[in-house]
C-alpha cells in the first residue's frame, strides 16, 4: 500500500527536493556542454588539426543527435521507464565525454559529440516527465519548474565563462573531462532518489517506422539549417534537404494517425493547452535568437567588445531571468496563474525587443543596452510558464514523450530563430555593403531587421496565449 507520505510513484516527500536537484544538475551539464564548447573552438582547431569548416561540427553533431532524438527517447522512456532512460542518458553522456576529452583526431571528437548530444536527448527528454509526477501539488510544482527554468537560464552563460577558465588554465580536454565526476554522481544519486516506474512496455507504442520517419526529419531538419547559415536559403542542395525533412516529418504525422501502436499518439495534440503551449516556444525561442546571438554579435562587430567584455556586458541578463524565473515566477503563477504570467513575460519581451529595433551604431551600454538586459528577465517568466503549460495535460502514461515533445520544440524554436533571423539580418547589411555604407552601419541595420522580425514573432506568441490557451484558474489557498 502506498503511504499518504509517499508520491503517486512512491517516492518519499523528502526525496522530491533531492530528485530535483538531480535532475537540474543533469540538465545543467547537458546546456554547459552546449555552449561550453564555443569558447574553446580556437585551441581545438590548432592542436587537432581542424579545417575551419571542419571545426564547426564540433557543435553540429551534437545539435543534430541532441534535437533529433528527443521525441524518440521521451516515447521510450514511457515504454521502458523514465528513470532507466534518464540513467542510461547519463551514462552514455559521461561515457561519450570520456572519449571527447581524450580524442586525438577530429574525426574521434565529432562521434564523441553525436554521442554526447544522443545521451543528452535520451536524459533531458524525461526530466520534465519525472518532475511532474514527483510534484503533483500545483504550488510545489511551480517552485520546482522555477528552480529547473533557472538552471536552463544559467547554463549558457556559465559554460562560456567555465569553458574559457578551463581551456586557459587547463587545456579544452578539460570542458569534456570535467563531466565524468558529475556524471557519476548524476547517476548515483539518481539510482537512489529518483522514483522506480516501470512503463508500459514495447507492445504499447513500439513503433520502428515511426521512429526512423521522426528522428531522420528532425535530424535532417537541423542539419538543413546549418546549411543555411553555411549556403543561404536560395541553395539548390539546401531547398531540397529542407522538403526532404519536410516530407518526411509529413509521412510521420500519416503514420501516427494509422499505426496500431503509434509512436505520438495524435491524441496528444488535440489537447488545446499543450499544442499552445508547443507553438508559442517556438514562437518565442526563434524570437530570442536574436537577442542571444544577434546581440552578441552586434557587441563585438559593431561596438568592438572583446569575447570577456560582451560575456559581461550579457550577464545582467542571465542574472535577471535566474533570478525571476527562482524567486518570483511560482509566487506569480501562484496568484495570476500561469496564462497571466506567460503573458507579462512575453509583453517584457516585446519590449527588449522593440527597445533594440533603435539601437544605434554608437550605443552607450547603459542608457541603450543596460535597460534591455533588464527587460529580458521577461525570460525568467515565460519559461517556467510554458513548462507548466507544455505538461499540463500529460498522462502519467504519456509524460515522457510530452516532455520529449516539448524539449523537441526548444530545439525547432532555437533552428527557426538561426535561420529565419541570421537570414534576414545578412540580407539586409549585404544589401547596405553593396551601397557603400560603412561596416557598423551596414551590419547594425542588418541587426535591427532581425529585432523587428523578433518582436513580430512574441507579438504573434502573444496573440497566440490570448487566443488558444484558457485563462489559467486561480490555485485555491
Amino acid at each position: 500500500m502506498t503511504s499518504s507520505l509517499d508520491t503517486p510513484l512512491g517516492t518519499p516527500r523528502a526525496n522530491r527536493w533531492s530528485a530535483l536537484v538531480v535532475l537540474s544538475s543533469a540538465v545543467l551539464m547537458t546546456i554547459l556542454d552546449g555552449s561550453i564548447v564555443t569558447v574553446a573552438m580556437p585551441a581545438i582547431q590548432r592542436d587537432l588539426g581542424f579545417s575551419p569548416a571542419g571545426l564547426s561540427w564540433t557543435v553540429n553533431a551534437y545539435l543534430i543527435a541532441f534535437g533529433g532524438l528527443l521525441l524518440l527517447a521521451g516515447r521510450i522512456g514511457d515504454l521502458v521507464g523514465r528513470k532507466t532512460m534518464f540513467l542510461a542518458g547519463n551514462a552514455v553522456f559521461t561515457a561519450a565525454s570520456l572519449v571527447a576529452g581524450a580524442a586525438a583526431t577530429p574525426g574521434m571528437l565529432i562521434a564523441a559529440r553525436f554521442l554526447q548530444g544522443a545521451g543528452s536527448a535520451m536524459a533531458s527528454a524525461v526530466v520534465l516527465g519525472i518532475l511532474v509526477t514527483l510534484f503533483t501539488d500545483p504550488r510545489e510544482r511551480a517552485k520546482a519548474i522555477g528552480v529547473f527554468s533557472f538552471t536552463g537560464a544559467a547554463g549558457a552563460s556559465i559554460g562560456q565563462v567555465l569553458g574559457g577558465v578551463l581551456t586557459d588554465a587547463l587545456s579544452w580536454h578539460w570542458i569534456f573531462l570535467i563531466n565524468l565526476p558529475i556524471g557519476v554522481a548524476t547517476v548515483l544519486l539518481a539510482v537512489r532518489v529518483l522514483p522506480t516506474d516501470r512503463g508500459a512496455g514495447w507492445s504499447a507504442g513500439a513503433d520502428v517506422l515511426g521512429a526512423a520517419l521522426v528522428t531522420s526529419g528532425l535530424m535532417l531538419g537541423i542539419y538543413t539549417v546549418v546549411k543555411i547559415e553555411q549556403h543561404g536559403p536560395a541553395a539548390a542542395h539546401t531547398l531540397g534537404l529542407g522538403a526532404l525533412s519536410v516530407a518526411l516529418l509529413a509521412a510521420f504525422a500519416v503514420r501516427q494517425a494509422r499505426a496500431r501502436t503509434p509512436l505520438m499518439p495524435l491524441r496528444i495534440l488535440r489537447s488545446r493547452t499543450v499544442a499552445g503551449a508547443n507553438l508559442v516556444q517556438v514562437l518565442t525561442l526563434a524570437a530570442m535568437f536574436a537577442f542571444q546571438i544577434i546581440v552578441a554579435l552586434y557587441l563585438q562587430k559593431v561596438l568592438g567588445y572583446g569575447a570577456l567584455a560582451t560575456g559581461l556586458a550579457m550577464l545582467p541578463a542571465a542574472v535577471a531571468i535566474g533570478g525571476v524565473s527562482l524567486f518570483a515566477s511560482a509566487r506569480l503563477t501562484a496568484r495570476f496563474g500561469e496564462r497571466a504570467v506567460l503573458l507579462a513575460g512575453l509583453a517584457l519581451l516585446a519590449g527588449a525587443m522593440v527597445k533594440l529595433v533603435s539601437v544605434p551604431v554608437d550605443a552607450d551600454y547603459v542608457a541603450d543596452l543596460l535597460p534591455v538586459m533588464l527587460l529580458i528577465a521577461g525570460g525568467g517568466l515565460v519559461l517556467p510558464a510554458l513548462a507548466a503549460l507544455g505538461m499540463s495535460d500529460a498522462k502519467p502514461d504519456d509524460a515522457g514523450l510530452v516532455s520529449g515533445l516539448f524539449n523537441t520544440t526548444q530545439q525547432v524554436g532555437m533552428a527557426v530563430g538561426v535561420a529565419v533571423l541570421s537570414t534576414v539580418a545578412a540580407a539586409r547589411t549585404e544589401r547596405d555593403l553593396a551601397a557603400g555604407l560603412p561596416e557598423p552601419v551596414a551590419l547594425t541595420a542588418g541587426y535591427q531587421v532581425a529585432f523587428t522580425l523578433a518582436a513580430a514573432l512574441l507579438a504573434a506568441a502573444f496573440v497566440v496565449t490570448l487566443t488558444v490557451l484558457r485563462k489559467s484558474p486561480r490555485p485555491t489557498a
